[in-house]
């Protein structure tokens, strides 16, 4: 009820529904303390969420460090969007990397990772080098990146090349560059099609999972479809041929018409 308050801008009411549901909660931590007091299987048992919910009681607005958005994934973690639609996306950060050049199935998702911690974009890029280098056994000639990778620690920065650089941006590099924002559409498509929006694993590790499962799906997507494209040339073709060799076997077996001066 708070929250909606909140949304209506009833800051006054909103701010009492908060109170009491501080009020109540405190009432609820100290009877819980109160009745396993003494009990040492009972008072291991309710630490975490013990001190969850103590966190959650005293956490304010706009302090720093760790704040809890969820009791049931305490993980999770407020992402500042910068968008008048979605200020915020609570959740944690998922890279993405594809292909630059467009393959016979489309743009392939080459690499997922979940980061932890809300890190710097910047700060992620050398592992995602490193770790993609170790997946496909070679290491990529150029990366991309949208302006958000500035002041990265590639181990290569000077084959890193950003979205509106000029400085040593010509011929394919320039070209490979426009193709830069293509990756947009195949992270909407990943979140909105194939569940990453949306996580039902628990835990770090779920997040992980859940990540490299969703970018699997993407690519035999990608796979199904090439094959179903490339399955229905070879049926008309096979068609076609038989079509053709109907048509001449029909023109053979029909009598020939003799006339007599």
């Amino acid at each position: 009820m708070s929250q909606r308050y909140a949304h209506a801008k009833q800051f006054r009411r909103h701010k009492r529904e908060v109170k009491f549901l501080n009020i109540r909660l405190g009432r609820v931590i100290r009877d819980i303390r109160r009745k396993i007091k003494g009990t040492a299987y009972l008072e291991s048992a309710f630490a975490d969420e013990l001190s969850m919910a103590i966190t959650l009681r005293h956490q304010k607005k706009r302090q720093r460090g760790r704040k809890i958005y969820s009791l049931h994934a305490p993980e999770t973690e407020c992402i500042g969007k910068g968008k008048a639609k979605q200020p915020y996306e609570f959740c944690c950060k998922v890279s993405i990397a594809t292909t630059n050049d467009k393959a016979r199935g489309g743009m392939f998702v080459v690499h997922a990772k979940a980061f932890h911690g809300n890190p710097y974009d910047g700060h992620t890029l050398k592992t995602v080098i490193e770790e993609l280098t170790d997946w496909i056994g070679t290491e990529p000639e150029r990366a991309y990146a949208e302006k958000g990778y500035r002041g990265h620690e590639a181990p290569k920065p000077l084959r890193v090349f950003l979205s509106g650089q000029k400085r040593g941006v010509h011929g394919d590099i320039k070209r490979e560059l426009r193709r830069r924002s293509a990756v947009e559409p195949i992270i909407g498509h990943v979140k909105n099609d194939h569940r990453m929006g949306r996580n039902y694993l628990k835990g770090k590790e779920g997040d992980c999972i859940n990540a490299v499962l969703a970018a699997a799906g993407y690519n035999f997507k990608r796979i199904a479809a090439w094959l179903k494209a490339f399955l229905r040339r070879i049926l008309a073709a096979v068609l076609g041929v038989i079509g053709a060799l109907i048509d001449l076997i029909r023109s053979a077996s029909q009598p020939a018409i003799v006339r007599e001066a």
